[in-house]
């Protein structure tokens, strides 16, 4: 076949395939060329999920008749002129190919009017055939109505979802916008009826600052547990919330990221947030995020996907560097017992405790063992007993900061041990439960750290080299990380071929089982294979180690041993999650335990 020009009818449905995948994408070109206008309420009409109808009316500038045309037709636009404005760019829209694209797979119709105008004017548009501008009844701004998408494109129809569906995608983008601008005022109606409003905020109302919008589209629980973020160096400034570890989800559906106001996906900043999260997240559970990430234009390419879903960032690992230090500072300060000062909604961030609808299972055990705490123990002989652990020692800390003036710290006075697992503490203003092993645990897992960041471990050697017996695999790699386990604390030599020689270990887990110790950390170096990755791993490597150190369930501490746990507990970074991502305490308030009595009523 010889070359030829395509006509425009064909070329903008070959640009709709690009620009318009469904409903919501039609939702998405009309809405943000409406923010563009300056649009401070939009209103979203839309029937059978928008395959039907979509109506976007707006309350922005507007536009002289003349432009109309030149509106629906292809590459024109009044937001950039030159190549330079292309390379900083700062409006959501900017290519001029939504309206034409749209235009040409559905029956259109545009209606605007600026303020000064004696009247409004309309431009028909019937799949691709452009009609007529006339005179309309319009009030100030602009209308945009999209009737029976992809009527002339029937290969594309058949590939639209079920009416809920596609509803949802419609309302899923509409929430994430709603987070990104919450000055706008969004209604949403669908088969005539109303579905949802996001009313707007101002910045002196509090608005997104102070969570009001977080609520409303992503939750009460999500709002209790955000922890607000906010910091700025080399050019950047990433600002918004991220939900505290106990609150995690089984998928990505709360993750929303901001690139200058634009809402994009990109995977260096996801693994950015991953590995910010690694240390207390449970395996397979998805942090949640709203994070707006704002830098020079000139320093993203926003013209890398022609529906505007990805950007292509000049300094890739500064900004990767940049997100996963800032998220990793935030979560280092969720101490167990700190209230939630940065919380959106200022509630203390303890892991609320899950009522099952059942009811609550209770049981009681006298003490059998002359060592076991009798449960009748006050808060001022456990105040008394952690004075008394602390005075003889000249390195004695600082007491923790209580949380008011009863001078009660955070995670209370321990006043029992419950089935040798659990520590129970009386806290000003109700009851503390820590789980001693997941607690100790993180404890130690970050002393190992600091001490590895700092000056490197401390050894202690062996009086008599330990033998340990291994398989001839295992005895080959600890020949070859020989560096790798020193680096962790370990002189190791081979005693056999399938027996090792054990000559110290890691001085603050000298008392654990380094034997079993040593055979889980060959086990990682088989399973991460050369050196270069055990130094990348060795946060996994570490907390196995601290897991083998911690405390064991069912081993008796006394009153002073589980106060100065849980004084540890409050000066220790991320201590409200295990090495795990399991939570390490619970928190129930007096009004919560008098509810389980009905007392009041």
């Amino acid at each position: 076949m010889p070359i030829r020009q395509l006509p425009d009818t064909l070329i903008n449905q070959i640009a709709a395939g690009e620009v318009v995948e469904r409903p919501a994408s039609v939702v998405k070109e009309l809405v943000e060329n409406a923010l563009d206008a300056g649009a401070t309420r939009i209103d979203i009409d839309l029937e059978e999920g928008g395959v039907r109808l979509i109506r976007v009316r707006d309350d922005g500038g507007g536009m002289p008749p003349a432009e109309l045309p030149l509106a629906v037709s292809r590459h024109a636009t009044s937001k950039i002129a030159s190549l330079d404005d292309l390379e900083a760019v700062a409006t959501l829209g900017f290519r001029g190919e939504a309206l034409p694209s749209i235009a040409s797979v559905s029956r259109f119709l545009i209606a605007t009017r600026r303020a000064d105008d004696a009247h409004g004017s309309a431009l028909p548009v019937d799949g691709g055939r452009v009609g007529e501008v006339a005179p309309k009844q319009h009030p100030p701004g602009t209308t945009v109505e999209v009737r029976d998408l992809f009527f002339n494109v029937p290969a594309r129809r058949k590939f639209l979802r079920a009416e809920r569906t596609e509803l949802g995608h419609v309302e899923e983008w509409l929430r994430s916008l709603a987070l990104a601008r919450p000055d706008v005022e969004l209604r949403v109606s669908h088969n005539g009826k109303p579905s949802r409003r996001y009313r707007a905020f101002s910045e002196g109302d509090g608005g997104l600052f102070t969570g009001e919008r977080l609520g409303e589209t992503l939750g009460e629980d999500f709002a209790r547990h955000a922890l607000r973020v906010d910091h700025s160096g080399a050019g950047l400034r990433l600002h918004g919330w991220i939900a505290q570890p106990a609150y995690s989800r089984a998928s990505a559906d709360q993750q929303y990221l901001y690139v200058n106001g634009r809402a994009v996906r990109d995977r260096s900043v996801a693994h950015a947030v991953r590995q910010a999260y690694a240390d207390v997240l449970f395996h397979g559970r998805q942090p949640a995020y709203v994070l707006f990430l704002e830098l020079d234009p000139v320093r993203v390419d926003v013209n890398v996907h022609p529906a505007k879903h990805e950007v292509r960032f000049r300094d890739a690992r500064l900004i990767h560097d940049f997100v996963y230090r800032t998220l990793h500072e935030a979560l280092a300060g969720t101490r167990a017992g700190a209230e939630g000062a940065s919380a959106a909604g200022g509630v203390p961030q303890a892991l609320s405790p899950v009522m099952q609808s059942g009811g609550i299972a209770m049981a009681y055990a006298m003490p059998t063992q002359a060592s076991q705490v009798p449960m009748h123990l006050q808060v001022d002989e456990a105040r008394a007993a952690y004075a008394a652990l602390y005075a003889a020692r000249e390195e004695r800390p600082a007491l923790p900061r209580a949380d008011d003036a009863s001078g009660v710290p955070p995670l209370g006075y321990a006043v029992a041990q419950l089935h040798g697992i659990y520590i129970l503490s009386e806290a000003a203003d109700g009851l503390i439960v820590v789980d001693m092993h997941a607690a100790h645990e993180r404890i130690g897992y970050e002393r190992l750290k600091s001490a590895h960041d700092s000056a490197g471990l401390r050894t202690q050697p062996l009086l008599v080299p330990q033998s340990v017996a291994v398989s001839e695999r295992e005895a080959d790699i600890a020949e070859q990380e020989a560096a790798t386990l020193a680096d962790l604390g370990f002189e190791v030599s081979r005693g056999g071929p399938q027996s090792l020689l054990l000559r110290s270990v890691p001085a603050l887990l000298a008392d654990g089982d380094t034997e079993a110790l040593l055979r889980d950390v060959l086990a990682d170096l088989r399973e991460h294979g050369e050196s270069l990755r055990v130094r990348g791993a060795r946060d996994e490597l570490l907390s196995t180690m601290a897991c083998h150190g911690a405390v064991r369930a069912h081993r008796r501490l006394t009153i002073p041993e589980m106060n100065a746990l849980l004084r540890q507990m409050e000066a220790t970074e991320r201590s409200g999650q295990c090495n795990h991502g399991r939570p390490t305490w619970a928190h129930f308030s007096l009004p919560d335990i008098d509810r389980w009595f009905l007392r009041g009523r």
